[in-house]
């Protein structure tokens, strides 16, 4: 017995390790990106639009195509509605009327109807805005997937950053604790002054709280990472990538001679959707002076008695069939329709000035693009040299007071410098990746487009 108690303990603990390791992941940051273009929320929600998109144009087709339906009813004369005849039918006397009963206490009917329109301007117009419905939802899906690319790389950024300011603070914070042990020793053999001891004291403790504060950072920039991808705040994740592999690889200035296709840029076809729109809202305003045709045929059966004998084999059914065409032809409206046309062609030439605004914004989010990427390839360059010059000069400083030869102010001054340098050499290799993924985005240079027939597989 004891020996089964201690099977099904294992049994249980392997199950729960292996439940643990399931929820854990490891990217590389293109692994990342490419993970949460799936699994993003957003990304997922935007995807949902394109197939209700792509639903809503199926339905706007078969408006157009034939249209079958049927009706059933039975009907039960409580009361049966008397008709006054003139008397003289059955012989009475003239100017006196006879009250008659017409038909039976119960009836049948059935009806099978089909209708088919032949015409309408408007049903071709609405074609036309499914499609260019169709489009902007997939345009847009593409606009959400290229901010969910950016919104990964400035996460995965922010997490790599906040460990490595955690691994920075805690070499700080083990060399000032090495200082303030020996400088209190040469303080107790009465070599140096107690405000040597009192100024290494005051810099502990600034990183020490820097230290806590770093740690809770990287712990929020990690669940704000796994909400970004799709997956649970507590779930593991391993980072294939340093921020160092990432700054060198993102560095490069070839993107700043990139040319902008204006047409590529998802801000701009989004634009064009509008003015899409806009025409097609004016093409219907005009259909509707259109006439429209349709037809219908119907077939159907009815049964009068006067007990429910409708299931009965010998009850007898009474056919008939009609056959109709109909056009609604608009004549005069007093001014309504040409009123409506004038406020959709307005509207289009608003949306074909914010167009072209649009196009001018773009040029512009590109050009302070490309000013931002050179200034963060510049801060970084500038701040691998800064670091190197701290370090120098807090390590000349720490040699001087341990000769006597400076103060603890001095000291202290430069290590504050040298903290300072560090903290903005990691915080320029995140701006520089930022700085770039920025002007990729204005580029479309991923492909990040969503293929609708791939969402209409699964819908």
């Amino acid at each position: 017995m004891h020996r089964i108690y201690s099977l099904f303990i294992v049994c249980i603990i392997g199950f729960s390790a292996t439940a643990q390791q399931g929820s854990s992941y490891s990217f590389s940051l293109e692994e990342a990106v490419a993970f949460a273009l799936d699994s993003n929320y957003t990304a997922l929600n935007a995807r949902r639009d394109i197939a209700k998109a792509l639903k809503q144009k199926w339905e706007t087709t078969a408006t157009g195509l034939p249209q079958i339906s049927a009706n059933i009813s039975y009907q039960y004369n409580i009361k049966q509605p008397v008709t006054l005849l003139p008397a003289e039918i059955t012989g009475g006397p003239p100017g006196t009327f006879v009250p008659v009963t017409f038909g039976t206490k119960q009836n049948a009917n059935a009806v099978a109807t089909l209708n088919q329109l032949i015409f309408d301007g408007s049903y071709l117009v609405g074609l036309q805005a499914a499609k260019a419905f169709l489009d902007f939802s997939e345009n847009a899906t593409e606009k959400t997937n290229l901010e969910v690319r950016k919104g990964i790389i400035n996460a995965y950024g922010s997490v790599l950053l906040a460990e490595e300011l955690v691994a920075i603070f805690e070499k700080n914070k083990a060399a000032l604790e090495e200082n303030l042990f020996e400088t209190r020793k040469i303080y107790e053999n009465g070599l140096t002054e107690e405000e040597s001891v009192e100024q290494l004291e005051v810099t502990l403790l600034d990183v020490e709280t820097q230290l806590s504060n770093a740690r809770r950072s990287a712990l929020i920039a990690r669940q704000m990472f796994n909400v970004a991808l799709g997956i649970p705040t507590e779930s593991l994740v391993i980072f294939e990538d340093d921020l160092d592999e990432l700054a060198l690889n993102n560095s490069s200035l070839q993107l700043l001679q990139e040319d902008l296709s204006i047409e590529n840029n998802v801000d701009y076809k989004i634009a064009y959707n509008l003015t899409e729109q806009r025409s097609l809202e004016m093409k219907l305003e005009k259909s509707k002076a259109l006439p429209s045709i349709s037809a219908f045929v119907n077939y159907g059966t009815q049964a009068n008695s006067n007990d429910f004998t409708f299931l009965d084999s010998d009850q007898r059914w009474f056919q008939s069939s009609v056959l109709g065409v109909s056009m609604n032809i608009p004549i005069f409206s007093s001014g309504q329709r040409s009123a409506r046309t004038q406020q959709a062609k307005i509207a289009l030439e608003q949306a074909e000035t914010e167009l072209e605004e649009t196009v001018q914004n773009v040029r512009l989010a590109l050009n302070t693009a490309r000013s931002n990427f050179q200034f963060a390839i510049e801060k970084y360059e500038n701040a691998k040299k800064n670091i190197a010059l701290a370090e120098r000069i807090e390590s000349k400083n720490q040699v001087k007071f341990t000769e006597g030869l400076s103060t603890s102010f001095d000291l202290r001054q430069a290590q504050t410098q040298l903290y300072s340098a560090q903290q903005q050499y990691f915080q320029s290799m995140l701006d520089l990746i930022n700085a770039k993924a920025e002007i990729e985005t204005v580029l479309n240079t991923p492909d990040v487009r969503i293929d609708s027939e791939e969402i209409k597989k699964n819908y």
